[in-house]
């Protein structure tokens, strides 16, 4: 048996898959929780150590004849979040996290400094957002000089996994271009950017690799530290939103990806670069070598969740609750802004649950609102992929509120879209082995002199979507929910200048 190890580093865990691609099948799978530091100033932090312990746990717990047949390893982890490094690779600060809304005067005043909006779009294909890499490393020069002084590896939290496997600090293009410091369009680190942080920082950047090469080898001290063969490629990896795209086969244009996860996301594969910054459409690369067009909410499950834990229920009994309630919670409106938000942009966003009246007040309206809020948000995304010529023909769902055939029938309606479940629910892991396993491929031809297989090709084979979860839009619930979400946009109008 020959396997992948696929690596899904989350928010909350970093699970490893084992893929037998021979076979076409997961055979072994483990996860390692990790904890998280929140404040009510927006902090959202992780220790690196907290990554290095969970990834030896995660590994010890296969067996040494499972990790015998690790042939490649490919990483997927969260966007954005920033772990600093000296000399010595030793973490300088805590990892602020994609969610991490600290940093809105950092974005202020590098937008300022830009020349503003228009100008820091023109260099980063992105507006300066709180969530981004960028006014991260800008904090830690304001707040922590002393640790800025000494900053030598600037890491995204995919790179830094890869780093500690092969001892290699490079980056690749797709989770690169979500740090608001690198041009997805001519694929290079902005100057402009880089200099208005500090002068210096364009020389600790790393280099950019292609999507389809190895970001290195595991090394002998890796190899023994994680029971790892020696030597095995460690493909480019890239972030969650990127491997995911290729763990549903999102990488033909068309196709969108929508994951209901701690944050929300759509997204699209296209050969050309697709954004619209301003209205939430954010323009990545992906991890592939075209273009992931991608609207991220900072609220998805967070809603259900908090509300869940309010009433006390469990998830088929939230579900259960729900779907008592009719389309449009009978005028009730969940505003799920609990960690601040960025489309809208609104760091200072607070939750909000609104149209309360005494004959609609009821744990069934306010779960399905809450439900409903997370779908609305992805609907501002489709509209602006709409807008800009994107023509969906379906989406493909993913994250933990995808197993909820609830929410994926509200998805199909509000959308107006078939919405088709991959079988595998690993996606972000089975993106990372398929990257991986494009990578191992890829070495191997060269060797034979044959050309490297597609990653289409790859997922054609690799990815296969479960029929009896798919669901079409029925033309009456699509009407009813477009009064819904109009009434949804009536308050989000409203009350975002609160929120500014």
């Amino acid at each position: 048996m020959n396997t992948i190890a696929g690596i899904d580093m989350g928010t909350q865990s970093i699970k490893v898959v084992l893929y037998d691609w021979e076979a076409h099948k997961i055979v072994a799978k483990t996860q390692v929780p990790i904890d998280l530091i929140a404040e009510n100033d927006g902090t959202r932090e992780q220790k690196a150590e907290w990554y290095d312990a969970a990834l030896e746990k995660c590994f010890q717990a296969f067996t040494a004849e499972q990790r015998k047949t690790i042939k490649a390893i490919g990483v997927s982890g969260h966007q954005h979040g920033f772990v600093p490094l000296d000399a010595d690779g030793k973490a300088l600060y805590n990892v602020k996290l994609w969610n991490d809304t600290s940093t809105v005067e950092e974005c202020r005043l590098l937008t300022e400094a830009a020349g503003g909006a228009d100008s820091v779009i023109a260099e980063v294909c992105n507006l300066m957002l709180p969530g981004f890499t960028a006014p991260k490393i800008f904090w830690l020069k304001r707040h922590k000089p002393a640790a800025f002084a000494k900053l030598r590896y600037i890491m995204l939290p995919h790179d830094y996994l890869n780093w500690l496997f092969t001892g290699v600090y490079v980056m690749e293009a797709g989770d690169a271009s979500g740090m608001a410091l690198f041009n997805g369009i001519r694929r290079e680190w902005s100057q402009k950017i880089s200099s208005l942080i500090d002068p210096g920082l364009i020389k600790l950047l790393p280099p950019i690799i292609a999507s389809d090469k190895p970001s290195g080898f595991v090394t002998a001290k890796a190899a023994a530290r994680f029971g790892l063969p020696e030597g095995i490629p460690v493909s480019a990896g890239g972030g969650d939103n990127m491997m995911g795209a290729i763990g549903t086969g999102t990488v033909r244009d068309g196709f969108l990806t929508m994951s209901l996860g701690t944050s929300g996301t759509l997204y699209g594969y296209s050969d050309s670069p697709v954004s619209d910054p301003v209205k939430g459409l954010s323009g990545f690369n992906s991890s592939t070598g075209g273009y992931l067009p991608l609207l991220c909410t900072m609220n998805c499950t967070v809603a259900t969740e908090e509300t869940r834990a309010l009433f006390n229920l469990e998830v088929k009994d939230f579900d259960a609750c729900a779907a008592k309630s009719p389309i449009g919670a009978e005028g009730v409106v969940f505003l799920p802004f609990f960690n601040g938000e960025r489309t809208p942009n609104l760091p200072n966003g607070r939750a909000s649950i609104v149209g309360l009246t005494s004959a609609n007040v009821s744990r069934g309206n306010i779960a399905r609102a809450a439900m409903e809020s997370a779908i609305f948000g992805m609907r501002i995304g489709l509209e602006a992929f709409q807008a800009l010529g994107f023509r969906a023909k379906e989406i493909r769902i993913i994250g933990g509120g995808s197993k909820s055939a609830l929410w994926r029938e509200i998805a199909a309606n509000v959308m107006n879209l078939p919405v088709k479940r991959p079988d595998n629910d690993e996606a972000a892991a089975m993106g990372g082995a398929i990257q991986a396993l494009w990578c191992l491929e890829g070495l191997e031809a060269a060797k034979a002199g044959k050309a490297a297989p597609s990653i289409a090709k790859l997922t054609d084979a690799h990815i296969k979507i479960n029929e009896a979860d798919c669901i079409n839009p029925n033309p009456a619930a699509v009407a009813a929910y477009d009064k819904a979400y109009a009434e949804y946009g009536k308050y989000l109008k409203a009350l975002s200048p609160l929120y500014v």
